[in-house]
C-alpha cells in the first residue's frame, strides 16, 4: 500500500504565508508526477501545480508567481510554499503522486494516482 502524508495546512491572515509538506511512503517502485490539488468549499476540485520526476511545473494561473513547489526524489517528499495567501486560496490541499508500485507495474507502463487526505488551508483576517 502507498501512503501520502500532508503536512503544514493552517490559519494566515491575507498577504501571510503557509508551507505545506507531503511524504509518499510504501510500495514504491517510482515515482513520476507530484503535486497539489484544492477544493474549497461548493467548488470542484482543481489543479495547483505538479512536478513530473523531468523536472517540469506546471502552475494554475491563479497562483503562478505566488507558490513554489519543490521535491526530494530521494526522500519521495513534495513541499508547497505559498506565499502572498489570499482568501481566495482558501481550501483543502491535497497531496498527488503518480506512480509506479513495483516493476512489473512500471514495466506494463501501469501508473497509479494516490492521493493524502487533505490539508485545511484558511486565509482569513
Amino acid at each position: 500500500q502507498v501512503q501520502l502524508v500532508e503536512s503544514g495546512g493552517g490559519l494566515v491572515q491575507p498577504g501571510g504565508s503557509l508551507r505545506l509538506s507531503c511524504a509518499a511512503s510504501g510500495n514504491i517502485f517510482s515515482i513520476n508526477a507530484m503535486g497539489w490539488y484544492r477544493q474549497a468549499p461548493g467548488k470542484q476540485r482543481e489543479l495547483v501545480v505538479t512536478y513530473t520526476s523531468g523536472g517540469r511545473t506546471d502552475y494554475a494561473d491563479s497562483v503562478e508567481g505566488r507558490f513554489t513547489i519543490s521535491r526530494d526524489n530521494a526522500k519521495n517528499t513534495v513541499d508547497l510554499q505559498m506565499n502572498s495567501l489570499k482568501p481566495e486560496d482558501t481550501a483543502v490541499y491535497y497531496c498527488t503522486a503518480d506512480l509506479y508500485r513495483n516493476r512489473q507495474d512500471y514495466e506494463l507502463d501501469r501508473m497509479f494516482r494516490f492521493w493524502g487526505q487533505g490539508t485545511q488551508v484558511t486565509i482569513s483576517s
